[in-house]
Order: C-alpha cells, then structure tokens, then sequence
C-alpha cells in the first residue's frame, strides 16, 4: 500500500517538471554570500552581489515597482514552495492539507520564534498585521472611560478599531501629533510621556510609520509605559525583516506584523507576539474553548484556511537568512540615498524620513514640491510604468518609495531622472 512518504514524493517528481517550481534561487545566492566578510556598508554598493539576488525574482522588468512597502513580490524559492504545499493540499484536503501540511505550522512557528527572539509558546501565525494587532486591540479588557493613546501618524485600520471601541464601549482614544520628521527620537518619547494621564491604560504606536518611514524609541516607550502600569501594543507592519532586530532590542509585550511586505513571503502571512504571561487575558477575535486561554494558538482559531500559506513562510526566512539581515537593511538605505540625495536638491522638495539610520531604512517619502501627489502617482504609471504610494494625509501630502531587494540602480536612477524632469517642467495638461 501506498505510505504518505510515496505518494508525496510522486507527486513532487510530477510537479517538479513545472517551469515554475524549478528553481535555484538559494544555490544562486548561497556562493556569492559564502565568506563574504565585508561590512554591511560594503556589500550595498556592490552591484555583482545584488545582481544575483535580483535574478531570484521572477518579476516583469516593464514596471518600477516601488511600493514594495504595500505587499511585495515573493523570490521563486517562495513561490515554488507554495505551489508544492498548494498541489499536495488539493490532493484530498480532509487527509492531505488537514493532517499532513497543516502540522508543519509548528516548524514554521519555531522558525519565527527563534528570528523574532521569543519563546515558540508566544508566537502566533496570523494572515496579516491588522489581523494580529486587531486580535490584542479587540482582546485586551478595558473599561468605559480608560484612555488608549497613539498618534495621529497611526495606520487607519488601527485608529478605526480604537474608534469602534470607542462608540460601542466608552474608551477614550487620544493622539498625538509629531512633526516629520522629528527632532529626535527623545522628541517622540517625550511627546508620549507627557499625554500619558492616570486614566491611559494603553499605548499602542508604530514601530516604523507607514507614512514616512520613521522608526520609534520603541523600548524606551514600553518601558515608561510598564513603570506605570500601562500596556504597550507595537504596530510592526513594516519593520520585520525590513532592518535587523529582536524581542528584546524592544521590550515589548505585544508585536504585530505582516511577512507579505519586508519578508517577502506569501500574500497574506503575519504574526502575532504575545508575552507568555498576557496570553491568558487576550480574548482571541475568534472563539476558542477555555482550556486554550493560555495557549498562543486560541489567537489561530479562525476556521478553515490553507496551510500552504504559513508553511512557506519557511523558505522566506531561509532566503533572509541568505542575504543576511545587516546586508539588506544595508542595501536598502543604499537605494533611498540614491533617490532622496538627488531629490532633495530639487527646489520645492522636502524629505520628511531623516536619514539617521536609528530612525529609518527602505521606506522614506518627500513632498513633490506643488505637485498633486495623486495626479502625480498616475503620471508615473501611465506615462513610465513606475509604481509609488501617495500619501494624502491631514497634515502633509508626499509620495512614498520602498524599493526591495531586487531593485535595480537603474530602475531606481530613472525614477529619479523621471522625477528631476516633472519637477522641473510640471505635469502635462
């Protein structure tokens, strides 16, 4: 009779022969990365280095895609891997995706753990960051009248579930404003420091804005706010495998984030941190039996879903591991610098994303000068196939730019070249 080993390894010798499962995207990397031993800084200038990488995406080289920071494209190893979970899964799904994929979620949360620099029992696999920071958000008890405190500079999602608590419940949420970019990152902590009242129960800030890319002193936030008594929950959205950093660089109880944007790993993968003692008061979104309230996994309760997505997940990490998380973070500054040094020159235009490598990384954005960020955007496109974000907020309009790891220096030289012109002549009628 047929043992689940055979018929696996049947099913991957047919699937094998797919165009898109074959890869070496990892055999590519592993000799240029193999005993290199020069900093960080070094490696970013190095086109051969990054010229490998970048043929481990499978991506049309038409566009510009600068908006990497929304959700970005996954290496082939990735996609492979996904496909091969997705094949094995159709197969019977009661039998193959239930009992024999499914499973490996626990591989997948012990690699995340040990990157992250938590215990394996305080990491939950969630489908995106607004999904894990909903879950704390939602979950944690609060009273009517108990003030929740963020900023104006918060992702939309999050303030709107504050918002819905707000309505439903009686809490009160309060925001701060910064300027962009601040002074300093001690700015940012005092403006916090002195909102907090005796009725804030809850912080809840970004650890890395999706606006302009600024990074927070976020351990010197959930320290004060522990001192007194107040919970600390971190929007990480853009900050996992965007630069280099662990549990406890943050001192936080409470992580969330997305591993479509910075870890290039499938559409809609994220985790959530959970300190092991709060786990027991977090309600989870959905309902999970009472003897789960300490286990990490009630967050997980969602009904049926595919596990290929999560099991992927693996091979992101692993192609992370590759490059090195110094070297990206490293490129990745790198790239904006070519950009924004050029652009700054530009009468009219404001970088609001300092450079200070302690307060930024990748993700920068700048004010077009007159420009019509919107218009603007669809210029881009339709005339040069470049993608950017506008950002269109209460208190400044800009454009955002997130190159990834498989940018060129020519893709980022002509958004340049494209942008010193249409600042120059302006936008066509």
């Amino acid at each position: 009779m047929a043992t689940r080993r055979d018929f696996v390894r049947s099913l991957l010798a047919t699937t094998a022969a797919l165009p898109a499962l074959r890869n070496d995207a990892l055999a590519r990397i592993a000799p240029v990365v193999r005993g290199d031993t020069r900093a960080p800084g070094a490696v970013a200038a190095d086109e051969d280095f990054w010229r490998e990488i970048q043929q481990a995406f499978e991506i049309d080289r038409g566009l510009i895609n600068l908006n990497n920071g929304g959700v970005a494209p996954s290496p082939r190893v990735v996609q492979a891997a996904l496909q091969r979970y997705l094949a094995v899964s159709n197969q019977a799904p009661a039998i193959t995706m239930w009992s024999w994929i499914e499973p490996e979620i626990e591989s997948v949360r012990r690699r995340l753990a040990a990157s992250f620099g938590c215990d394996v029992e305080e990491m939950a696999i969630t489908r995106n960051a607004s999904e894990a920071l909903e879950i704390v958000q939602l979950g944690i008890p609060l009273a009517r009248g108990d003030e929740v405190l963020t900023t104006t500079q918060d992702y939309p999602r999050m303030i709107t579930t504050w918002r819905q608590r707000e309505r439903r419940e009686g809490i009160v949420l309060k925001q701060i404003t910064f300027p962009v970019p601040p002074p300093s990152l001690d700015d940012l902590a005092r403006r916090i420091e002195q909102t907090i009242t005796p009725r804030t129960k809850v912080i809840h800030i970004c650890h890395i804005t999706n606006l302009t890319g600024q990074i927070f002193p976020v351990k010197r936030i959930c320290q004060l706010a522990r001192a007194r008594g107040i919970e600390v929950i971190v929007d990480g959205a853009h900050a996992y495998a965007h630069f280099p950093f662990t549990r406890d660089d943050l001192d936080c109880d409470y992580y969330g984030t997305s591993l479509h944007k910075w870890l290039t790993a499938p559409i809609g993968t994220g985790f959530l941190y959970v300190r092991r003692t709060k786990i027991d008061k977090i309600w989870p979104m959905m309902a999970a039996p009472p003897e789960m309230n300490a286990n990490i996994r009630k967050f997980e309760e969602i009904g049926t879903h595919p596990a290929a997505n999560h099991n992927a997940i693996a091979e992101a990490l692993n192609f992370l591991d590759g490059i090195g998380p110094e070297r990206k973070a490293a490129r990745l500054r790198f790239l904006r610098d070519r950009w924004a040094k050029r652009l700054e020159r530009v009468p009219g235009v404001t970088l609001l994303t300092p450079y200070d490598p302690a307060q930024s990384c990748g993700l920068a954005s700048f004010t077009p000068g007159r420009l019509d960020v919107g218009k603007l955007t669809a210029f881009l496109y339709d005339r040069h196939r470049i993608i950017v974000t506008p950002i269109a907020h209460p208190e400044f309009n800009c454009l955002r730019i997130t190159p990834n790891v498989y940018t060129t220096l020519a893709e980022i030289d002509r958004f340049a070249d494209v942008m010193e012109e249409v600042l120059k002549t302006g936008l066509p009628a």
